[in-house]
């Protein structure tokens, strides 16, 4: 199979923000992720390929939003992603990728959704 192409974003180290004294510590690191098969793997190096160990992965089916957050962080191009479990804040290199990474998260959590209505749109 071909290598996967992996887009950079930063996430911060902690899935939520660490509060210290009741402010918002962010420490962010960058990883690159890959969407693939209804999951968000990421890894420490750009250097994707198919025998590639992913460091975690995000399951889309415990996806239930993403959007910008540039407001929340204070950073240019940021978005954020919020599961069942959590919120994490991304960093993108630039405005298109942020909102190409919306944009295919965004179908990706449509398409995850649609599969789990039954053909009479009972769940």
């Amino acid at each position: 199979s071909p290598p996967m192409s992996a887009r950079s974003v930063c996430l911060t180290l902690c899935a939520l923000p660490v509060v210290v004294a009741g402010e918002y510590i962010k420490t962010w690191r960058r990883r690159w992720f890959v969407l693939k098969a209804g999951k968000m793997f990421w890894f420490k190096s750009d250097e994707v390929l198919p025998s590639s160990i992913p460091r975690g992965v995000i399951e889309v089916s415990k996806c239930l939003s993403i959007k910008g957050a540039e407001d929340v962080v204070r950073r240019p191009h940021a978005f954020e992603l919020s599961t069942t479990e959590d919120v994490m804040f991304f960093l993108a290199d630039s405005d298109k990728e942020k909102e190409d990474w919306i944009n295919a998260v965004g179908r990706a959590i449509v398409r995850h959704s649609s599969t789990m209505v039954n053909e009479d749109g009972s769940y």
